[in-house]
């Protein structure tokens, strides 16, 4: 393993040097990938950023979401979230119970907001610690339903027209998926109570796609008593809409970075195999001293992808560069990454043709003398 570590090591070595000796045809090639990298990420690395901003406008939590709405007496309780519990392509659900209007504890005669009790096996979406000093008992309030009941900060109480109250335990942060139920004071209760009839059942998909198969699972477990007095309501539409725009960026990008891609490579090709037609007495002395065809298509090979190695990192920091003086959105740094190796994938094959050439040459008719 030491000797063929050393081999290699040799090559590259020898590869650098030969690159070095020749500065033009190093300089031109990679100006050719420089060039190559640079145009794929003005071009479609602007679609890509432009696509990754549009689909993270859409692709929330509001994109994938599945809401239940259920009148009284409908049968829908807190315990459908048992039947959920473990089913692949769910992210997140809720259930909220029917809203009861409350005041602040403080101005009794105030400004009525209503509040409602959230049964979830995951509070974090809702901005509430799992751990509360108060179960069951303590409510966690919106900006909007603060400003509603005159408070300035999530301190105080609140107390309903028969006398119950719940004291403010802190601040809640209300998702875009659940915006239609502000102004939102919520009531996180336990596992013990679920038995309770809800008003709303919120589920989250794990993506868009699994939007439509999510909401076929959630109507048929529900158990409820009286199937009209419930209303199932989805973003499939919205996803199908994102699914579109994702599709006609992405085939427009995909054919663009393949005509570019091949057209470099054939440039590439040519300017290699001239090199090659330029240095044949010099790859014949190298054969008659010993040489064998694999070593010298390895130092073409390893030159060149060397070459396209540095142009890459140069194209990829200068479309940077140009994407942000312009204000365009970025692609991730992932594109960034598989444009440039791409890049060098399609430089080192593109010497293949030239440096099995060069293997070729016979080492008697380049050294003959005329």
């Amino acid at each position: 393993m030491k000797a063929r570590l050393e081999h290699m090591r040799a090559i590259a070595a020898e590869a650098f040097f030969i690159a070095w000796s020749q500065p033009v045809v190093s300089v031109v090639t990679v100006l050719m990938v420089t060039g190559m990298v640079a145009t794929v990420l003005l071009t479609t690395g602007r679609t890509v950023g432009a696509e990754q901003a549009v689909i993270a406008t859409i692709d929330d939590a509001g994109t994938r979401s599945i809401t239940v709405r259920a009148d009284p007496d409908s049968g829908l309780t807190a315990e459908v979230l048992d039947r959920l519990q473990g089913v692949e392509g769910i992210e997140w659900a809720a259930a909220f119970g029917t809203a009861r209007d409350v005041t602040n504890a403080a101005i009794p005669d105030g400004v009525k907001v209503p509040s409602r009790l959230v049964w979830t096996d995951d509070l974090s979406p809702l901005g509430v610690p799992e751990e509360q000093p108060l179960t069951d008992s303590t409510a966690w309030i919106s900006p909007l339903a603060l400003q509603r009941l005159g408070l300035v900060d999530p301190v105080g109480g609140v107390a309903t027209e028969t006398g119950a109250s719940f004291a403010i335990g802190g601040e809640t942060q209300v998702p875009d998926n659940l915006v239609f139920l502000e102004p939102l004071i919520v009531v996180p209760q336990g596992t013990t109570s679920r038995t309770t009839e809800i008003a709303v059942l919120v589920v989250v998909a794990e993506s868009p796609e699994l939007v439509a198969p999510v909401s076929e699972l959630v109507q048929s477990v529900l158990g409820v008593t009286d199937p009209t007095k419930v209303k199932i309501t989805t973003s499939e539409a919205l996803a199908n809409l994102r699914a579109i725009v994702q599709g006609q960026l992405g085939s427009f990008g995909r054919s663009l970075v393949i005509v570019i891609f091949a057209l470099t490579a054939v440039l590439v090709a040519a300017i290699l195999y001239g090199l090659v037609m330029m240095r044949r007495k010099d790859f014949g002395r190298r054969r008659a001293l010993g040489a064998s065809q694999r070593l010298i298509v390895g130092l073409l090979l390893t030159q060149t992808a060397t070459l396209s190695l540095i142009g890459a990192a140069i194209g990829s920091a200068v479309a940077a560069v140009g994407l942000l003086i312009s204000n365009d959105p970025l692609p991730e740094f992932s594109y960034f990454v598989a444009v440039g190796l791409l890049a060098v994938l399609v430089g080192t094959l593109a010497a293949l043709v030239p440096a099995i050439a060069a293997s070729r040459r016979d080492p008697l008719t380049e050294l003959r003398v005329p």
